[in-house]
């Protein structure tokens, strides 16, 4: 058992700390990077990308090939894209599905309130309607005066 001297300081832990980030800043980065991956240009220049390796590496003079028939450098190249596309596409999905949830809580929230003020607005008319009820109307009164002028 080491015993710690107090009249020595203690030596220092190395730690490795993961650089630090700004989650909203890398959230938003991901979902321009999804959104792009969602693109037709996207695909044009992953397709041209592919050609141009295979053909280069198909016609190219045999010292310029890096990548022989099987290609195994490109497929590994393409693994890799796809390993950092779907953690970077399922993370601008989960943001869009909380402004999503967050947008669903307001519009329930404004249903909510215009559902009272609907059903306000209904008793008020009910309320003005049984008032009028015992009030004459212009039509009343000239139907009245039609039938007094009309002999029976």
């Amino acid at each position: 058992m080491t015993r710690e001297r107090l009249d020595q300081p203690r030596e220092l832990k190395r730690t490795i700390r993961p650089p630090h980030y700004d989650p909203e800043d890398f959230g938003r980065l991901s979902e321009r990077i999804a959104r792009f991956l969602g693109t037709a240009r996207f695909l044009l220049y992953m397709t041209v990308f592919v050609i141009v390796w295979v053909l280069w590496n198909i016609l190219a003079p045999p010292g310029l090939r890096f990548d022989q028939y099987p290609f195994i450098f490109l497929t590994l190249m393409l693994s890799l894209q796809a390993s950092y596309s779907a953690p970077l596409i399922l993370l601008a999905q989960n943001r869009q599905a909380d402004r999503d949830r967050v947008q669903n809580e307001q519009d329930r929230q404004a249903r909510e309130a215009s559902q009272t003020e609907l059903e306000f607005l209904t008793r008020e008319i009910a309320g003005l309607r049984l008032a009028l009820g015992e009030v004459a109307t212009r039509d009343f009164v000239r139907s009245e005066l039609q039938q007094l002028r009309t002999p029976p």
